[in-house]
């Protein structure tokens, strides 16, 4: 996993990598949002819905935290050995939405993370034990803030741009 050196750092990162992901949804025709090939596991709404559905519990996660909730990871519904439910509870609640409102939300999503980014000091995003919501995600592993917001930002849009740009590929054949 990247390490970054300061808060623009990561910033500029999670942008570069957005903008690469995001735009891959721009000529995909609405009424194939919803279309299932054998060779991607997602469709590109499921693929967005994703997005949305990691970015939405990082930015519940912080502000439950300053409420001074209890936080529970991943979500309040679901443990971490049950990813697959969590998965399906996102395409369940955003997937029926147009591409058009998934990409409005994600940016929305992306936005408010980095002004998440811009409240955090340099030692509560990089420093260890900064929030109780990061220290019980991991039962074993250490992480920093920083490190779930990669995690759910940078890594999942370079990996999902792979798969979109795959699905495009089969279904958007230029005859």
């Amino acid at each position: 996993m990247r390490v970054y050196k300061n808060k623009e750092e990561l910033k500029t990162e999670i942008s570069k990598t957005f903008e690469k992901y995001i735009s891959e949804f721009n000529d995909i025709p609405e009424i194939l949002k919803d279309k299932r090939i054998e060779e991607v596991d997602r469709t590109p709404a499921e693929n967005l819905a994703y997005q949305v559905g990691w970015t939405t519990l990082i930015l519940k996660w912080e502000e439950d935290e300053k409420k001074g909730l209890q936080v529970k990871t991943p979500s309040d519904q679901f443990k971490w050995n049950e990813l697959g439910k969590l998965y399906q509870f996102f395409s369940e609640n955003y997937a029926y939405l147009s591409l058009q409102e998934l990409k409005y939300i994600l940016n929305k999503n992306i936005n408010s993370i980095y002004a998440m980014i811009d409240l955090l000091s340099e030692e509560e995003l990089f420093k260890p034990h900064m929030r109780k919501w990061a220290d019980e995600a991991t039962k074993t592993a250490v992480w920093e803030v920083y490190k779930f917001i990669h995690v759910n930002t940078v890594a999942p849009f370079t990996t999902f741009r792979t798969k979109i740009r795959k699905w495009k590929k089969i279904v958007l054949v230029v005859k």
